[in-house]
């Protein structure tokens, strides 16, 4: 059995399926995955076949300034056109398809998969995307929020018709030049009515929602990678420091500075991750380590807190590692992680996206207090571990496949 995983993003969404396809290759299933060059690296480390599909992610989130709508717009039709263009070869021998991410790159892997006939499944990182009647959505990337008095149901209509009105031609068109119907749901037909929920169920529980909405548990790869170690000895030589780091997006302005100074200010010492931004230190000062790509489950088990931004892999991790978080929420589902983080009583959300030396300055008053380290050790040993065999098997059964290909 061959399986096709696909995405468009950071390291935070082709990390989730990395897991998947390690654990379908448990499973005797082969699997290879769509995602752009700028993870060639880390999925061939893991023995995992990559496709390379679409543009490098790291152009359009660290150009001069920020995409504008036409951007963006444009940015969608390429999406939807690579996966028409792309994936059908990709896809050849597959028994199902499995998606994440970006809803303009999903409805064109789905038209792909509708129109081999293989089972398609979309999965997402975050229960507030999984659409319901019982609680709002966030506003489409790039608009404002809806007025106040708008009802739920109208909220959710709202952000389909916005999504229509953006990929909806593209992807007619592209439908109609391979004999496929228009689709006029975009919502309906990128997520389907069984999506997955690839998010941990004491983190990140999935809402009430009418569709048949499955939580599998989140895809974590384990790691076996050593510390580099340079890093064990800056790790050894002092008491445990504090982690500041942003991922794949820009830092608030100052947001390096400001953090460095703050954790100072408690007497601690600072790992900076360079990120995708690539970060550099306020100074020289030897109590400040700046680090690459690193192990964060070993690493994150050896800290004093977390400082990020509140991706759901960053934030996954660092819960299961039992480390105290504070939680800059920048843009999509980072406000809710940081949110469930501050619910949970395992860190801080702050409020905002750009921190002060005050308000950091406090919220690691709260990180390190004693309390709040046992309670996010406490939560750690909830934290499953498992959803990767679990989204493995419901693959198998999805795909006709309901017995393993080799003893489980």
């Amino acid at each position: 059995m061959r399986v096709l995983l696909s995405t468009y993003g950071s390291r935070g969404d082709v990390e989730p399926l990395a897991a998947l396809a390690a654990g379908l290759r448990e499973l005797g299933v082969q699997a290879r995955v769509c995602a752009p060059p700028d993870c060639a690296e880390r999925l061939a480390e893991v023995g995992v076949e990559h496709v390379t599909l679409g543009p490098s992610a790291r152009a359009p989130r660290h150009g001069t300034a920020p995409p504008t709508p036409e951007d963006m717009l444009r940015f969608s039709a390429e999406a939807i056109a690579t996966q028409f263009d792309r994936l059908p070869e990709a896809a050849q021998g597959c028994d199902a398809v499995v998606t994440t991410g970006l809803l303009p790159v999903a409805i064109g892997v789905r038209s792909v998969a509708e129109k081999l006939d293989i089972p398609y499944i979309y999965a997402f990182h975050c229960p507030i995307y999984v659409p319901s009647p019982y609680y709002p959505p966030p506003p489409p990337l790039g608009e404002p929020p809806a007025r106040d008095a708008a009802g739920i149901g109208a909220l959710w209509d709202r952000n389909n018709r916005s999504a229509h009105q953006r990929y909806g031609g593209p992807l007619n068109e592209h439908r109609d030049a391979i004999g496929l119907p228009p689709v006029k749901d975009i919502f309906a037909f990128g997520y389907t009515d069984h999506p997955w929920l690839a998010t941990d169920a004491v983190l990140a529980p999935l809402q009430p929602t009418k569709l048949d909405a499955v939580q599998t548990g989140a895809w974590i790869l384990p790691d076996q990678r050593p510390l580099p170690a340079e890093l064990e000895a800056f790790l050894d030589a002092g008491s445990p420091p504090v982690y500041v780091g942003f991922g794949s997006l820009r830092a608030p302005a100052d947001a390096v500075r400001v953090a460095v100074q703050a954790v100072r200010a408690h007497g601690r010492r600072v790992i900076l991750s360079r990120g995708w931004a690539d970060l550099i230190p306020p100074d020289d000062r030897e109590d400040c380590f700046t680090v690459a790509e690193v192990n964060q489950q070993v690493l994150f088990g050896r800290v004093a807190a977390v400082i990020h931004h509140g991706g759901a892999g960053t934030t996954h991790v660092a819960a299961r590692a039992g480390a105290p978080q504070i939680v800059l929420p920048q843009i999509a589902d980072q406000p809710y992680y940081a949110g469930r983080v501050a619910e949970l009583g395992i860190g801080v959300a702050h409020d905002g996206p750009a921190p002060t030396f005050a308000s950091l300055t406090a919220a690691l008053a709260t990180a390190l207090d004693p309390a709040t380290r046992t309670r996010a050790a406490a939560t750690a040993g909830t934290i499953r571990g498992d959803g990767t065999t679990v989204a493995a098997r419901l693959l198998l059964a999805a795909a006709g496949r309901d017995k393993p290909a080799v003893p489980a």
